[in-house]
């Protein structure tokens, strides 16, 4: 399949805690768009930090650094007609609303929000992550010793809690749709 060719290209920003499904919404979501042709990239939290800021720290200004530069990476995909999934916890509001701010400027920007209660999220714990935290082991753990801040006003809401990925990333790939069309 020949790819469509956007002009003005997406980045959907999912947060949430740690361990809510949003790498894993955000990779079925872009299976599904590559399946119509369009051209897709994800940035993910981990593998952004390995490969391209692997001197990224984890207090407040550390991450809103890190963070602004996630946004200016997926800005230049962005305004080169790809949509971008970009999978960050992205934890405080401030942050969240400087990346809308520089996305903006060039692409169509959609919050997303990847609702799954602490619990749920400890109770997954796909890295052993939570347990560390709770142990004292990991400093600065958003929804442990570091706070999440919830988006009051995302564009999409996933209840990655109750709905099965598949589901979650159909609705996410409804809304891009949806967001491309009305700014095309």
């Amino acid at each position: 399949m020949r790819a469509r060719c956007l002009e003005r290209g997406l980045v959907a920003w999912i947060t949430g805690l740690p361990g809510s499904g949003k790498t894993t919404v955000a990779l079925r979501a872009k299976e599904s768009l590559e399946s119509k042709g369009y051209r897709v990239e994800v940035l993910d939290g981990d593998w952004f930090r390995a490969h391209i800021d692997p001197e990224a720290g984890y207090t407040r200004e550390e991450r809103i650094r890190h963070l602004r530069r996630v946004a200016w990476v997926a800005r230049l995909l962005a305004r080169n007609g790809i949509i971008v999934i970009c999978s960050f916890v992205s934890p405080y509001r401030e942050a969240r609303e400087e990346v809308r701010k520089i996305v903006s400027e060039e692409a169509v920007f959609l919050e997303v929000y990847a609702r799954c209660p602490l619990e749920v999220c400890i109770k997954r714990d796909p890295k052993g992550l939570y347990r560390r935290a709770l142990a004292g082991e990991i400093k600065n753990f958003t929804g442990v010793s570091d706070p999440y801040e919830e988006p009051e006003r995302p564009d999409l809401v996933l209840d990655t809690a109750n709905d099965p990925p598949e589901v979650n990333a159909a609705k996410l790939v409804e809304a891009i749709e949806r967001a491309l069309g009305s700014h095309a």
